[in-house]
């Protein structure tokens, strides 16, 4: 039977959510090359795909973080994501945006967060796992306790390990950059004679000049 990480992969792949390419690397905006980019936006335009997030999201809530109260998104890309996942699950919902709004009532956290509530953080990406770490620590902030993190996929960059161990937030991911690695060659997306470049970059990404 296929696993999570190994179905959901797959469903990336097809939709073209994850593109690899190892001979044309991408820019990010942090100004790292990388031959691999991954936009979880491409989910919400594809009914089944969006279903099968929002439902798969919620059920990883329910097993591995029951005691949740309320439901955050980080803005911008993971607002949609949680909010379709706290309708599932039937808790209130907010949204923590990266930098506090420059009118009105200057909001950080956007909607009615009880403090003292216990909060689940839903994330589209992570990467080195700044500014999901930013939203945690403003939830944090508010008087609430984090419970945990689902998020829809990671690189798994040891930084980004070593910042969510010291911040003691437990993360749980549909997928991951080993998986979709895996299942890209199995479809014959990447050769094999990728895969070690691939690799070469994860693990310094940010010296990796392609």
């Amino acid at each position: 039977m296929k696993t999570l990480e190994k179905i959901f992969a797959g469903k990336l792949l097809k939709v073209k959510a994850i593109k690899l390419q190892p001979t044309n690397p991408f820019t990010w905006a942090s100004g790292w090359r990388s031959p691999f980019y991954c936009d979880n936006r491409k989910t919400l335009s594809y009914p089944d795909l969006r279903t099968f997030v929002k439902l798969e999201t919620a059920r990883l809530i329910i097993e591995r973080f029951p005691e949740a109260e309320a439901v955050a998104g980080v803005a911008t890309g993971a607002i949609p994501q949680g909010a379709m996942v706290a309708d599932t699950l039937a808790l209130p919902f907010v949204y923590v945006r990266s930098k506090p709004k420059d009118h009105g009532l200057e909001n950080l956290i956007e909607g009615d967060l009880k403090p003292g509530s216990k909060v689940v953080v839903v994330e589209d990406l992570i990467s080195t796992g700044g500014s999901s770490l930013k939203a945690v620590e403003a939830i944090r902030n508010y008087g609430c306790e984090v419970v945990g993190m689902v998020a829809s996929y990671t690189y798994g960059f040891d930084v980004a390990e070593k910042a969510f161990a010291d911040a003691k937030i437990k993360l749980v991911t549909l997928t991951n950059y080993e998986a979709v690695v895996a299942e890209a060659l199995r479809i014959g997306y990447i050769k094999e004679s990728d895969v070690e470049l691939l690799n070469e970059w994860r693990k310094s990404p940010s010296q990796w000049q392609g």
